[in-house]
């Protein structure tokens, strides 16, 4: 504990469940402020501590471990609304607060931040840092969009701002969208603020059963381009089972009917609910159970086929289970991977299937990651595969920490 003495900053030794892809930490704080946290990174710098920040760890599986870890800074006390200016449609919020509390306490005045899926026990810092969203990302854009603002803390303990409180205030916007996806290794998120949309008034699903991967890619380029205006068009399909496509309508009541009714006529053999289907926004993983590999494909949208097709192949050669979920709109799916007896896959096995889709992506214009496994089961799979623009990363990572204090080597190319 001598290591890290910091006045007003809640330290204490970290226990067997704080480490982060089996690499163990010596020390968890607990900030309550920004300042805290910045006493904290402060602190970490000039004793040469290697820092790894965390909300509610509900993704801190994700990616590779941390080439080393020191301290944890927990962030989940850093929490609450700071302002919430209804008729401007922005709120600002500290990033340990969960997104489902920020919800509640939005829905009063029937405005909503446009994050869906099982996102909810994430903290909003957590979500911006690992770049996630849900399927209504088709109509309202991920959370890179929707961040207007942030406060931040670099590697150094200094505090820096970015972006502003209103919407057409985009001085700065673009380090806000540095800071969206960068895995928690260029700054600590703090404050940030957010454009809300109106909760709407009425929603349809418009689901179809049964789908062939030529028919779902000529269904979903249908809907893009139809008068429609889906909010979401997502995609299921089970490891040796059939494709479901259920496409997200909402708005006014009328005209939410009415744009479903004509979405049913559009793709035949549909039905219309008010709710979901069941696995609506939730991830393969989640049913396929602990035992499963996560994969993030991302693909252009008219070649959404053969990406399916090259999905089924690489599963056959391979002998494993794949189970495809996600937003075929918007070209972003999960794949849950698992052995072909339904245990965990072969790590030698789960090389080949995705050295095999990485090999085939260029014909679908998209990407192949692997997020998360079981301890061991990822073995030597490189994790991101080819990354354009990894030079510019690694100076950008340079620029905010020279040191490499901050997440050492859970992103692209080791940063």
């Amino acid at each position: 504990m001598a290591l890290l003495e910091l006045d007003k900053v809640a330290v204490a030794p970290a226990g067997v469940d704080d480490a982060i892809g089996g690499v163990q930490p010596r020390f968890v704080a607990r900030p309550t402020t920004t300042q805290e946290v910045s006493t904290v990174l402060a602190g970490a710098r000039q004793r040469d501590l290697a820092v790894v920040p965390r909300g509610a760890g509900t993704t801190l599986a994700w990616g590779p471990p941390p080439s080393r870890v020191d301290v944890v800074v927990d962030l989940t006390l850093l929490t609450g609304i700071v302002e919430h200016v209804a008729g401007d449609l922005v709120v600002v919020a500290r990033a340990g607060t969960r997104l489902v509390d920020l919800q509640a306490a939005l829905a009063g005045s029937g405005q909503r931040l446009a994050v869906d899926g099982e996102h909810g026990a994430a903290t909003l810092g957590g979500l911006v840092a690992h770049g996630l969203a849900g399927p209504s990302r088709l109509a309202y854009g991920t959370l890179r969009d929707l961040l207007i603002g942030a406060t931040f803390v670099r590697a150094d303990g200094a505090v820096a701002h970015t972006g502003g409180k209103v919407v057409k205030n985009v001085a700065g916007y673009d380090l806000g969208k540095l800071l969206h996806g960068s895995w928690g290794t260029v700054a600590v998120l703090t404050e940030l603020v957010f454009r809300l949309h109106p909760l709407p008034e009425a929603s349809r699903w418009v689901t179809a059963r049964g789908v062939s991967a030529e028919a779902a890619g000529a269904l979903v380029r249908q809907v893009l381009h139809s008068q429609v205006v889906p909010a979401a068009v997502e995609l299921d399909r089970p490891a040796g089972g059939p494709l479901c496509l259920s496409v997200l309508v909402e708005g006014r009541g009328a005209t939410v009917s009415a744009r479903a009714a004509a979405l049913a006529e559009l793709a035949g053999g549909t039905e219309i609910t008010d709710e979901p289907p069941p696995w609506w926004g939730r991830r393969p993983a989640g049913q396929a159970g602990s035992d499963a590999v996560l994969l993030r494909l991302t693909t252009e949208v008219a070649p959404l086929p053969r990406l399916l097709a090259g999905v089924e192949d690489a599963a056959r050669a391979t002998g494993l289970s794949v189970h495809l979920r996600g937003s075929a709109g918007v070209g972003s799916l999960l794949a849950a991977v698992r052995g072909g007896g339904g245990g965990p896959a072969e790590p030698s096995c789960l090389v080949e299937l995705v050295g095999r889709l990485r090999r085939d992506a260029g014909g679908w214009g998209g990407t192949v990651v692997v997020l998360d496994g079981p301890p061991g089961s990822v073995g030597d799979v490189d994790r991101w595969g080819p990354v354009p623009g990894l030079d510019l990363m690694r100076r950008i990572k340079a620029q905010f920490d020279p040191e490499r204090t901050l997440s050492p080597g859970r992103f692209v190319g080791g940063i």
